[in-house]
């Protein structure tokens, strides 16, 4: 039922602390929440003015009104319905030929996107730095339409794992070399930077190679890229190759 003591912790699970606390988060719209059928996260409970759409999930689901739904959507347009599920342990794969690695990412549209590309072009991990922004946010999760029922995404100290892994680390930098014309290695890290202050000092130590995307405009007056913009184009490139 939703009782108020239940729309107080939904309404708390914007905050990581309470995520934390509770081990759950939100999963908004019924096409989002179908995409966990097919994953490994459980759903504890659904809140729906539609509940009957979603009654394949075979999960205790509560028919509420559009009034109760704004009342615990962090959406301005709310959907459908509100899934809240239980938190996954972090499961990081050593194996994986091609990582995007974030180091300090802050805007929980941009690590949405990048996890949405990750799925996009079959890239199964996403290593984020432990200062990243939590990808349960509920805007994160939003951004990802679902990509993150896919995508293993994973938290650790990034200097540890880049100067442990047997992948070639490279790193985003105007300075670098033109993707165009690199010769990308078959086992890579692509590490992006923060939105601001882009890769930091002690990650710098630990790269291989730079590169960078090349301003083609007359003008030459654009400082830089959107970082999930930038992703995307990296990706672009290195996937028409294969």
């Amino acid at each position: 039922m939703l009782t108020a003591h239940t729309v107080k912790i939904i309404q708390s699970l914007d905050k990581k602390k309470f995520r934390q606390k509770y081990n759950l988060f939100v999963v908004e719209g019924n096409k989002n929440i179908r995409e966990l059928y097919l994953s490994d996260y459980k759903i504890k409970e659904i809140f729906s003015i539609n509940p009957e759409e979603l009654d394949f999930l075979q999960v205790p689901t509560y028919k509420i009104d559009e009034k109760e739904l704004r009342k615990i959507s962090f959406l301005q347009n709310p959907k459908d319905s509100v899934a809240i599920c239980e938190l996954k342990d972090q499961n990081f794969n050593e194996n994986c030929t091609v990582n995007l690695v974030l180091d300090g990412l802050q805007d929980p549209g941009n690590l949405g996107t990048i996890i949405r590309l990750a799925d996009w072009f079959g890239i199964e991990q996403v290593v984020c730095s432990e200062d990243t922004v939590d990808y349960y946010n509920p805007k994160v999760i939003q951004a990802t339409m679902g990509s993150f029922t896919r995508t293993n995404i994973c938290y650790l100290p990034l200097e540890k794992f880049l100067s442990e892994t047997k992948n070639i680390n490279l790193g985003t930098d105007m300075n670098g070399e033109i993707i165009y014309n690199f010769d990308f290695p078959e086992c890579i890290n692509i590490i992006m930077g923060n939105e601001g202050n882009g890769i930091r000092e002690s990650t710098e130590r630990l790269l291989t190679k730079k590169i960078t995307i090349p301003r083609f405009g007359k003008k030459q007056s654009t400082e830089s890229l959107n970082v999930s913009m930038a992703t995307g184009i990296i990706l672009g490139e290195i996937f028409s190759r294969k």
